[in-house]
């Protein structure tokens, strides 16, 4: 068990997340094995499977001694992996290829690696299959000639043994004279046996690329060195590209063909990469600087340099490469330092297709060099970005029809006949895969040719661009007017062609459009062909020849250069491409050639960007941008916009890929001119804002932080939506925009404009009042005058840019230089001036005008406001007199008023008791519950704080937090002894400072820590609890575990929580789920105040809303909008009420689909608008508009009643997604001041007149409407007493969960052991531990239950009352009701007695099931721990748990004393204390 659970507590380092893995370091090298992946970085070796799972890992550092390992050599024929190293003078060591840990032999004192990390090396097995021999290949800083290549030996039976670079006495080896050498790839081929090598050399000043080959057929190290040939590599033809940067061979039965990928060392230039493909079967020659060691003359220039077969692609910036073949077709794959992964197609004649990108990072990480194909199947490829580890698929099969497949011009992927789908070959047997011939690159999927025949026929041949592995059934069809045009004298169509004959008199009538239907058994495709007569093609247009050429081409003709004439085929053939047979037939054009000079900007991120200007000469003409990408095939254009002959406008379009595209300008001939850079880079990211504070009147300059700033366009602030024009600094890289105008408060994000797409920043923006500035005070010092702002403290913490002061005295200004600002002054200060009478203070658009302080203002302002009381006193008498006689008839009449509204109400209110129904639920469809980890999480942190998050494992956690390491694993061996943990528990407790809050935080750590191990939990909680009960404290034993003042109660919680989460699922949640969902449409069937959330018809006496206005209720025809042609989907029934705002509307709408339907609506509310129809026509219902009507200070929200909206209208929903340009406003809740602002029912806290609102004056009484709390609990009666009796198992098939049974079998043991005879002490003691500690949460806080359930603090008033009668139901003590009882009491005081019964009969039952054997219980916890094994962050849970340890560590120290715990405890404390604080200096977390 112990084993097990050690197995357990080795968590990965790093985290999985699909086919990515993030490693704690930088990634040195990585090499496939034997179906198994070993990756190194700077701390460790990892082993891991083909699925990127981790299988071992051992570190290659130690505590003291730093080691750099710099060979990695996988040995497949002796199952072995060679791993070299820098430790101690260097050394290498044999590894198990199946388990790296084990080590199988080990040899210090030797360098074969390289030593320094700048120098780079190459190394791989070659020899011959009798004598196999690690190569190496490296460059130390020593005096030339030097060593270079090297051959080790790889096992113990070879001459002096393994790592022996020995022979005869002598060190054979390949030395060099070369001023600087890099290597940079090597291989060894099978058959024959010989190996190559390529290197970056610089010999006599001058950079150049070798290739070093090697017979490795011969036995001696000598005789292989011997045999030693060189040749220098050239590229390219267009500029030298003098440092090659990776390389791969290519799979080939002939020769050997190997990529390269060369770089011109200028990271400007658009094209400084170029990736050339060369045979290097035949090297032969010597270069100057490398010879084998012992010749007099190292290496006399001999030979040819290697001349590229062909250069393939070329690129800003290649850093990798790798090749499959497929048939005659080769498959690159190229790593861009950009971080990009683009496929190639080249056909046998090297001819390059289509790039694509199969993945690109969010950043710049480039590709390491070295690329790793899956070694079982070849349908994914590894490649390394700085930390991280991705597993890509080479193969996208992923298209829906035979021509879309074709089209992708991908020879991995054909159509399979068999499953109807695009495929790879080795998934469609037994059947025909159809695919692209090969040399088709250029070739269209259908091509036509038009033959005349003597006989007046002409015969239309027609052909796919198709093979197939089999004989696939094929037909095809030829259509005119609906009338087969074939006379039927064709030959039966073999795949791939077809041809129809027909008279030659239907095309001297002009042209045939011909509908042609090609079908490959059940695929069907359809081509639209236009047929003329080929010998008489003209055209009168100024361009008449070019005209003339496409004419023929495009009806299947073929075009003479030399006569410039149409003309019939000879028979079937290739159909030419029009711009290939036409290109030099257009004729000059009559403009003005256009000329690009510059474009602003020129750099943008992969989102693109509007409004660039292009500056040049002659622009008149251009009538649009053409913009071609390296990866592009087929260059896009776009329109222009602000034309004029030296400037025009344009926007540049995101791009799938980072790079550099070439941009040209387009005349009305359709030719291009110029020919400017523009280069795609990552996407602008923020990380932070400085200041994070603004003024409400704005104009605050604030900085935004981040990288590749100068793609943004200009900032949003959200929830405002207000749009700023940012500006940015080139040379400092510094961006910045002012803060708008805004009257609230509150925190806002911000988001930037980039392109049309917008990317949100990390940091938080919030406004707060203006700073007050309140007089100011001068004092003469020296030759200057200081003057003193005083000004209230605030949180804007201005600094010395953001104020300006300015002095006047008279007519004349000064400006006050600051020299201090404090939280309550500003202090400047003004050469040459003895006094100002004003200031004027500017902080950012607010200002602010000061006089200094006088006491005879405030004199004048006391004698006003005396003479001001008098005044009024007197008004004031005359008024009232007058007023009174008016007051007292008024008031009679609405006394007469009031006693008919209180009879209409108390009526009404009897109505409605005595015909409510519990007709609720419709349908709720799924129900979302939380998964387990994230149902733990809120019952162990309710308060969801950053610990919560930490603890849970989720995708994209930071790797190196999830592993448990040797420090922490020693700690977790600690807390699985028994008495230590023990003693840590009571040492903890003991201590004053030692809050309730660390106690529940210590008890879900341990929970979390020993989750693999719950039977150990079990334990340990048991012991607790018994010590617990024997505490001298607990001398009242009814008073245990009715709260949580202790460690082992929240232990209990958490328990409880784990074991019952399957019960709860299974059992309980559908019953919650439903009375939650019966509530809430409850208490919408009402008016529901939108303010203030009281309703008419609630559970609490404190939700209830007692100023209901009349209201009546609608059902509504809805329809929601459909595409954007104004299509409309049938008619929904909505019950509504007049006094619903448009948001409750839009609610009742959604909440009707989903009860209609099952699910939910595509659009949450915030995302939808509603319509009228009125009179024909839709008007947009708004929240708040012009006609909104506002009493004092405060709005009051649109109803239907206020739209005059009646019953049976016709209202329409619109997404606000599709009809973006009819988004009025956003939902005003959204401010932070909406209770402040605006009201529905319930009237504001105003002196206002009221006479226009008769209804309003209307006196309402609570207590009339307390019926309307009866009303709801009978509406969701059944579905409470469902929800009772599902928990304590009455219910059908109802059962009781193994761990109650357990634990109250539990209690029932201490009661004996305690001498405890009262049954009330064991009712209580298991009241508390289950109902109380569980259940009840679980009641009141669904929302830990269920995902995306929102509980609002009125549904929370609700659910407090039917938690208070469930948990009455457990009471023994008889209830004493009265009229001053609480009405959440009274509610459910006739239902009490009955559910106390129900409770008093689960008790028995649970008592009288069988008692639950160790070995269930055993069996059942291991089951919990294992299903959940991996969801929890045990390493964070242990360290957090190793801080109290550390701030307790005395404490703890002295309970082992004091318990007499073994000494080998407290040597485990300190030895866990010493890992910590090792790891923290060596600066590992």
């Amino acid at each position: 068990m112990r084993g097990y659970l050690v197995g357990i507590l080795v968590l990965l380092k790093h985290c999985i997340c699909g086919d990515v893995v993030n490693f704690d370091g930088d990634i040195k090298d990585f090499v496939v094995g034997k179906s198994k992946l070993f990756l190194l970085t700077d701390h460790r070796l990892y082993q891991m499977r083909l699925d990127l799972s981790e299988e071992k890992r051992k570190d290659i550092n130690n505590a003291t001694h730093q080691n750099r390992v710099n060979i990695l050599v996988p040995f497949d024929d002796n199952n072995t992996l060679i791993t070299c190293g820098t430790f101690r003078d260097g050394y290498c060591e044999v590894l198990d290829l199946n388990d790296i840990t084990k080590s199988i032999y080990y040899e210090s004192g030797i360098s074969v690696g390289p030593k320094r990390p700048k120098n780079k090396s190459i190394a791989f097995i070659a020899g011959p299959s009798t004598s196999r021999y690690l190569l190496v290949g490296k460059k130390d800083d020593e005096k030339p000639p030097y060593p270079v290549v090297n051959l080790w030996n790889t096992l113990q039976s070879q001459f002096r043994g393994i790592f022996n670079n020995i022979e005869e006495g002598i060190h054979p080896s390949i030395q060099s004279t070369a001023s600087d050498v890099e290597f940079v790839d090597g291989f060894q081929r099978v058959s024959p046996s010989e190996s190559y090598l390529f290197l970056n050399a610089k010999i006599d000043s001058e950079s150049k690329v070798l290739v070093l080959w090697m017979d490795s057929s011969k036995r001696k190290k000598m005789d292989i060195f011997k045999s030693l040939q060189a040749a220098t590599i050239q590229c390219c033809n267009d500029k030298a590209r003098p440092e090659l940067v990776a390389s791969t061979v290519i799979p080939s039965v002939n020769g050997v063909i190997w990529a390269g990928v060369f770089s011109a060392q200028n990271q400007q230039d658009p094209e400084n990469t170029a990736l050339a493909l060369y045979d290097i079967s035949t090297v032969r020659g010597r270069v100057k600087g490398f010879c084998t060691a012992g010749d007099k003359i190292c290496g006399s220039e001999s030979g040819k340099a290697l001349q590229p077969l062909s250069v393939v692609f070329k690129y800003s910036s290649m850093s990798s490469v790798a090749a499959v073949r497929k048939g005659s077709w080769i498959v690159m794959f190229i790593g861009t330092s950009d971080g990009q992964l683009i496929k190639l197609i080249l056909d046998e004649k090297f001819t390059p297709g289509c790039s694509t990108v199969l993945y690109k990072s969010a950043d710049e990480r480039a590709v390491l060099p070295r690329m790793h194909f899956d070694p079982e199947d070849f349908k994914h490829i590894y490649i390394a970005l700085r930390r991280e580890l991705r597993r890509v698929s080479v193969v996208q099969c992923k298209f829906s029809s035979l021509k879309d497949c074709r089209a992708a011009l991908d020879p991995l992927c054909g159509w399979c006949m068999k499953t109807q789908r695009c495929s790879t070959q080795d998934e469609c047997s037994n059947t025909s895969w159809v695919s692209i011939p090969k040399n088709s690159l250029q070739t269209q999927l259908l091509s036509f040719q038009m033959e005349q025949n003597s006989s007046r026929k002409i015969t239309l041949h027609l052909s796919l661009s198709l093979e197939s592995t089999g004989n696939p059934v094929f037909s095809c069809s030829f259509i005119t007017r609906s009338v087969n045009l074939c006379d039927g004298s064709d030959p039966t169509a073999v795949f791939p062609n077809c041809s129809c004959s027909f008279s030659d008199q239907l095309l001297y009538t002009g042209g045939l459009t011909v509908s042609a239907a090609v079908t490959i058994e059940d695929q069907k495709i359809t081509e639209t062909l236009t047929l003329r007569n080929c010998s008489s093609i003209t055209d009168n247009s100024p361009n008449a020849s070019y005209t003339q050429c496409v004419q023929c081409i495009s009806s299947g003709c073929q075009w003479s250069s030399s006569s410039q004439r149409c003309d019939w085929t000879h028979g079937p053939g290739p159909q030419l491409l029009i711009q290939d047979a036409c290109k030099n037939l257009l004729s000059q054009s009559v403009y003005k050639e256009p000329e690009i000079l510059s474009l602003e900007p020129n750099k943008v991120s992969f989102h693109g960007r509007n409004n660039v200007l292009l500056r040049g000469k002659n622009l008149e003409s251009v009538t649009k941008i053409r913009i071609r990408g390296d990866l592009d095939c087929i260059p896009k254009e776009y329109p222009v916009f602000d034309r004029s002959s030296d400037t025009l406008r344009f926007h540049i379009p995101p791009s799938g890929t980072k790079g550099t595209v070439k941009v040209c300008v387009v005349t009305p001939d359709d030719r291009c001119h110029g020919n400017s850079i523009i280069t795609y880079r990552s996407q602008p990211s923020c990380t932070g804002i400085q200041p994070t504070v603004s003024w409400r009147r704005g104009g605050r300059k604030i900085h935004i932080q981040g990288s590749n700033m100068e793609f943004v366009e200009s900032v949003i602030v959200h929830s405002s939506n207000k749009v700023l024009q940012t500006q940015y600094s080139r040379s400092s890289g510094d961006m910045w925009f002012h803060s708008p105008h805004y009257d609230g408060s509150g925190l806002f994000n911000l988001s930037f404009k980039v392109g049309n797409s917008t990317v949100d920043c990390v940091d938080y923006f919030s406004y707060k009042p203006d700073p007050e500035f309140t007089g100011f005070t001068t004092v003469q010092v020296a030759n200057y005058l200081q003057v003193n702002i005083q000004k209230k403290a605030d949180e804007l913490h201005l600094s010395m840019s953001d104020v300006n002061v300015t002095g006047y005295q008279g007519d004349r200004q000064y400006q006050c230089v600051l020299e201090k600002i404090e939280s309550n002054a500003v202090i400047c200060r003004i050469t040459g001036q003895s006094e100002v009478d004003t200031l004027d203070i500017m902080v950012g658009d607010f200002s602010k005008h000061l006089e200094p302080h006088s006491n005879i203002k405030y004199l004048y302002i006391l004698v006003a406001l005396v003479l001001l009381i008098i005044l009024g006193a007197v008004v004031g008498v005359i008024v009232h007199r007058k007023s009174q006689r008016q007051m007292n008839e008024r008031m009679n009449k609405e006394l007469e008023m009031l006693e008919s509204n209180i009879r209409r109400d108390i009526r009404q209110g009897f109505v409605d008791l005595q015909t409510e129904k519990a007709e609720l639920i419709d349908n709720v469809g799924a129900i979302p519950f939380l998964d387990y980890k994230h149902f733990a999480s809120k019952i162990f942190f309710p308060e969801a704080g950053t610990l919560a998050a930490v603890m849970v494992r989720d995708i994209g956690q930071d790797s190196e937090q999830t592993t448990v390491d040797e420090k922490c694993q020693a700690f977790a061996a600690l807390i699985r002894d028994k008495q230590f943990l023990s003693c840590f528990v009571h040492a903890l407790e003991e201590q004053k400072n030692f809050s309730i809050k660390d106690k529940c935080t210590v008890a879900s750590l341990l929970t979390l820590a020993l989750h693999g191990d719950l039977l150990y939990l079990t334990e340990v909680m048991e012991d607790l609890l018994q010590s617990l009960m024997d505490q001298s404290s607990n001398a009242n034993p009814k008073l245990l575990l009715r709260r949580t003042e202790s460690i082992v109660e929240k232990l209990l919680t958490n328990w409880m929580s784990i074991c019952l989460y399957g019960f709860l699922r299974e059992s309980v949640g559908q019953p919650l789920f439903l009375l939650v969902s019966a509530l809430t449409q409850q208490i919408s069937k009402g008016p529901v105040d939108s303010v203030t959330e009281k309703a008419l018809y609630t559970l609490s006496e404190d939700w209830l809303l007692c100023q209901a206005q009349d209201f009546e209720a609608l059902k509504l025809k809805v329809v929601f909008a459909v595409g954007t042609g104004g299509e409309v989907s049938e008619p929904l029934e909505v019950n509504a009420l007049t006094c619903d705002t448009v948001q409750q509307v839009k609610e009742k709408i959604l909440q009707t689909f989903q009860r209609k339907f099952g699910f939910p609506y595509t659009q949450q509310f915030r995302d939808i608008e509603i319509e009228y129809e009125k009179e024909g026509k839709f008007v947009m219902l708004q929240e708040v508009d012009e006609t909104s009507e506002i009493r004092g200070h405060v709005t009051m929200l649109n109803t239907l009643k206020h739209y005059k909206v009646g019953d049976g209208a016709c209202i329409k929903v619109i997404t606000t997604r599709v009809h973006a340009p009819l988004r009025t406003q956003t939902s005003v809740k959204d401010d932070e001041n909406f209770s402040i602002k605006y009201f529905h029912m319930v009237d504001p806290d105003i002196d206002t007149d009221l006479s226009k609102h008769p209804e309003k004056k209307a006196l309402k009484f609570k207590e009339m409407y307390l019926t309307k709390l009866l009303s709801t609990k009978v509406a969701v009666h059944s579905f409470v007493e469902t929800l009772f009796r599902s928990i304590w198992g009455t219910l059908p098939n109802g059962r009781v969960p193994l761990a109650v049974k357990y634990f109250f079998d539990f209690l029932d043991v201490q009661a004996e052991r305690k001498k405890i005879s009262d049954p009330d002490v064991l009712h209580i003691w298991k009241t508390n531990s289950l109902p109380l500690r569980f259940w009840v949460n679980i009641l009141k806080n669904p929302n830990f239950v269920f995902s995306d359930m929102e509980k609002t603090p009125h549904l929370d008033g609700c659910l407090s009352v039917i938690a208070q009668a469930f948990m009455d139901s457990f009471s023994l003590a008889d209830q004493n009701l009265d009229k001053y009882s609480p009405t959440n009491k009274l509610l459910y005081a006739k239902d009490i007695p009955q559910y106390k019964q129900e409770v008093k009969s689960y008790y028995k039952l649970v008592k009288d099931q069988p008692t639950i054997s160790s070995q269930d219980l055993k069996m059942f916890l291991q089951d919990e721990s294992k299903k959940h094994q991996n969801e929890f962050n045990e390493s964070a849970a242990l360290r957090e748990l190793y801080k109290y340890m550390l701030r307790y560590f005395n404490e703890i120290s002295q309970k082992l004393e004091q318990t007499d715990a073994p000494a080998s405890l407290k040597e485990d404390m300190h030895k866990v204390k010493e890992l910590f604080d090792n790891m923290k200096r060596s600066g590992w977390s």
